[in-house]
């Protein structure tokens, strides 16, 4: 167990680095600089620009930029930021916070929606109530994540029962923690329905096609053959194993909805990494963008671990096979 955690954590340590030199690489050959539409001004000097340029280190090799940022890093800045003129962390830590926030509550009300639903699908196969669930999760798997964001932006402003963007209202500045609370749960509910939405079809596909493999298996056959009750056989049986690959599903759920949560943001106004990364994309900001990049690989990393942590716990063959 030592052995394995001590090897998982030092690929996750290659992969944060080779994901660290592509993102400066990338970065580094992609068009437009941050001081080019500076150079457009006519009210700012060469000499200004030139001195710019040294104090932002533009002026260095990649690979000295490169050593900079790593003690950057080492420093707890994650770089500076050009366009806010300050470390790139104090920016970046709340908006990670939130965008984490919104994440992991989308995946848990999408896992418990799919569930169900996907159990309820394999159990009623080839009836039409699943032909139904089969056509409704094709028509939304094939739905744009920016047109069901726009959908529920103007369900929204048509029926005026739910806040269209950000996280807090003003008027719940130094309210009570309960009417906070149930001001942060009508902001998130368009942002929270728009995520789920996008991953719900993905997730409950795969739980009907795992559940449905369990249960034409011959012990599950056997067992019914034995009088045994179908609630005992589904809870006892089915799902335990089944489980396996809906926990390692469970891992690259979180960078799915990670990475299409960046895109609702920017829709829904959520004060999370999506506009922040937006912003710094445009505004040729390279250090949000690697501190972001970094931050998506460290999420999607950890829900990995998660996932290979959970069937080490649930699967006994796997604690086997390292004893």
């Amino acid at each position: 167990m030592i052995s394995a955690c001590a090897s998982r954590l030092a690929q996750t340590f290659f992969l944060l680095f080779g994901v660290s030199v592509l993102a400066f690489l990338f970065i580094d050959l992609a068009p437009g600089k941050y001081l080019e539409e500076m150079r457009l001004n006519p009210q700012i000097s060469p000499r200004t620009l030139a001195a710019l340029q040294v104090e932002y280190g533009l002026d260095r090799p990649l690979t000295v930029r490169y050593v900079l940022w790593l003690r950057s890093v080492a420093r707890g800045e994650f770089g500076f930021s050009f366009a806010y003129n300050r470390p790139v962390w104090p920016l970046l830590k709340t908006r990670a916070l939130n965008t984490l926030f919104l994440t992991l509550t989308a995946m848990l009300c999408a896992w418990l929606i799919a569930v169900p639903a996907g159990i309820l699908a394999a159990t009623l196969v080839g009836r039409w109530t699943d032909q139904v669930s089969a056509v409704g999760t094709t028509l939304l798997l094939a739905t744009p994540d920016v047109l069901i964001g726009l959908a529920l932006l103007a369900f929204a402003l048509h029926v005026r029962w739910l806040p269209t963007g950000g996280m807090r209202a003003l008027s719940s500045t130094g309210a009570g923690i309960l009417a906070q609370a149930k001001d942060l749960v009508l902001h998130m509910v368009l942002p929270v329905t728009a995520l789920v939405a996008a991953t719900l079809s993905v997730l409950i596909r795969h739980v009907r096609s795992a559940v449905l493999e369990v249960l034409n298996s011959p012990f599950i056959i056997a067992a019914r053959g034995h009088g045994i009750s179908r609630v005992r056989i589904m809870l006892g049986h089915v799902l335990p194993a089944a489980a396996n690959p809906l926990i390692s599903l469970l891992g690259v759920s979180i960078g799915t909805l990670l990475s299409g949560s960046l895109l609702i943001e920017v829709i829904m106004s959520w004060p999370g990494m999506g506009p922040l990364l937006l912003q710094a994309v445009l505004e040729r900001d390279p250090y949000i963008v690697i501190a972001a990049v970094m931050l998506s690989t460290l999420f999607l990393v950890m829900g990995n671990l998660v996932a290979d942590a959970l069937l080490y716990v649930v699967d006994p063959r796997i604690r086997g096979t390292e004893s």
